[in-house]
């Protein structure tokens, strides 16, 4: 390779060249991750930004967002398909055969890039609803892509088509979701058997009405209220009467 003639093609080959000076087991491993493990990953986080979603004052609205994610991602795989059929661009690897093939099997057209459109699809979803996730979910997604260059397998364009596409699918048609997806998950809190899947039911929510009532203090024994039933005026805090009392004394009868 001489100079930047291509830089598509330059590029490729400066990162797929990695691989060859790295070790085997690092080089299959991010061929791995790349193939299967971020977008497992991903998933994983998503899940996890829909459990502490259902505990936010917006769950309703945040919960819908989060079923967008993976729905947004199925729609851009499935927009991808007709762009891939129409460019018709063949594996870097056919073009170029001396490259460092790091995921075997893999067939059909290179552009755009499948996983890429996938892993942005989800990884934006995810920042719409968290932003701190949603950071963590574009760094996997980065890293994915990077991870199909150095595998051999996506120029540098079939990855950067994909997270396009990924992120002009999932914002562009993010209200038209949020209309539709919103009264389903506003449902699913109403009901009783679904609720838990969009708003998380504390303890300390259930209990809030028995710490009210178990936190009132019995007026009459602080001494402050009126006397409760069986209790004589002036009797002290606690004491209740029995009903004996002392017969009154005549003036002039003797001690």
């Amino acid at each position: 390779m001489a100079g930047w003639e291509d830089p598509d093609v330059d590029l490729l080959y400066r990162v797929n060249g990695w691989s060859e000076q790295a070790p085997q087991w690092f080089s299959s491993l991010l061929g791995f991750m790349s193939e299967y493990g971020v977008i497992f990953g991903l998933m994983a986080l998503g899940l996890w930004t829909w459990w502490s979603a259902r505990r936010r004052a917006d769950s309703v609205t945040a919960v819908a967002g989060l079923l967008w994610a993976p729905i947004g991602a199925s729609v851009a795989y499935a927009v991808n398909y007709p762009i891939r059929e129409l460019v018709e661009r063949p594996r870097p690897f056919v073009d170029h055969p001396d490259l460092n093939v790091l995921v075997e099997g893999k067939t059909g057209y290179s552009f755009v890039s499948d996983h890429s459109a996938l892993t942005m699809a989800l990884a934006v979803g995810i920042f719409m609803v968290n932003r701190r996730w949603g950071a963590l979910a574009l760094a996997l997604a980065a890293f994915q892509g990077f991870g199909r260059v150095y595998a051999g397998v996506h120029y540098p364009t079939d990855v950067v088509g994909g997270f396009a596409l990924g992120i002009a699918v999932v914002l562009l048609l993010s209200p038209l979701a949020s209309a539709l997806l919103t009264p389903l998950t506003r449902a699913m809190a109403a009901s009783p058997r679904a609720g838990w899947l969009v708003t998380a039911r504390t303890a300390d929510a259930d209990g809030a009405g028995a710490d009210d009532t178990t936190g009132v203090i019995d007026a009459g024994h602080d001494g402050t209220g009126p006397p409760p039933a069986g209790e004589a005026p002036g009797a002290p805090a606690g004491r209740a009467d029995t009903g004996a009392h002392p017969a009154p004394r005549h003036p002039n009868a003797r001690v």
